[in-house]
């Protein structure tokens, strides 16, 4: 989970000033974490206690108003009887990385991806990016390789995998879709050689960078199974107390 949660921070100052290169500083000094972190905690929390992901996404996503949601899931935040709003938006795929790590079939991950994406984002392209999302974290936790990754991932989802980052970077735009950011992220996790590489590749699409990396972060980190220290502990020192709580508490969360 932390590596989503490191990849958001690493990618948070490129969203509105996007970059075309792999080769720049991971961490500057306006470097934070998101709305992409704070639902991925809530996700985390949920699982941990009741499994009410809407309730633990309202109750957190309100102690942290400024994270920098979209305006439709403000709106969802700010209702005292949120309902989905048939959104197609990457933030269903950016907060699910948790279900990938928790659980141990691929039936029940993507029903939870299911019921974690519905909440807010009940459009059918919605629900697919959260379950592409789950499924990868999930096949890379349990040791599949790359080419099963792209393989499961391309047969039950559509997505056409087969691109490359040469190839997409050029044209690629600031795009807040689900079908076209975890196709692009799944990508860059596919070409890395890892961790840092990955949310390096991810950012240097110059998209939206901080989701992008958050994705292909928290796929990196359960297929390669360790984040370099110096990111581990930049990230952490950027996360308010009760983050750090669940992520210790969470299986996997601190180091995968």
């Amino acid at each position: 989970m932390l590596g989503a949660i490191a990849g958001d921070i690493i990618g948070s100052v490129y969203e509105f000033s996007p970059i075309k290169t792999e080769e720049f500083p991971l961490f500057h000094e306006e470097s934070r974490f998101t709305d992409d972190t704070v639902m991925t905690v809530a996700v985390a929390g949920a699982i941990l206690g009741d499994g009410d992901y809407g309730a633990s996404m309202h109750v957190l996503g309100r102690r942290y108003p400024r994270a920098g949601y979209g305006r439709n899931f403000m709106r969802w935040l700010q209702s005292d009887a949120p309902k989905p709003y048939k959104s197609l938006g990457n933030g269903s795929a950016m907060r699910v990385s948790p279900v990938g790590l928790a659980f141990d079939s691929e039936e029940r991950v993507l029903a939870e991806a299911w019921r974690s994406a519905v909440v807010s984002h009940d459009h059918p392209e919605g629900i697919k990016g959260a379950q592409a999302t789950a499924l990868a974290v999930f096949l890379a936790r349990k040791g599949a390789g790359k080419p099963a990754i792209r393989r499961e991932v391309e047969s039950r989802f559509g997505y056409d995998l087969h691109r490359t980052l040469a190839e997409i970077r050029p044209g690629y735009r600031f795009d807040v879709s689900c079908q076209g950011t975890v196709p692009e992220a799944i990508i860059a996790f596919l070409e890395s050689t890892d961790y840092e590489d990955a949310v390096r590749k991810a950012v240097s699409l110059g998209g939206d960078s901080d989701t992008l990396a958050c994705i292909t972060g928290g796929i990196a980190a359960a297929h390669y199974r360790s984040i370099p220290e110096h990111i581990v502990s930049r990230a952490r020192s950027l996360l308010p107390e009760e983050f750090i709580v669940i992520i210790d508490r969470f299986p996997g969360g601190s180091s995968d």
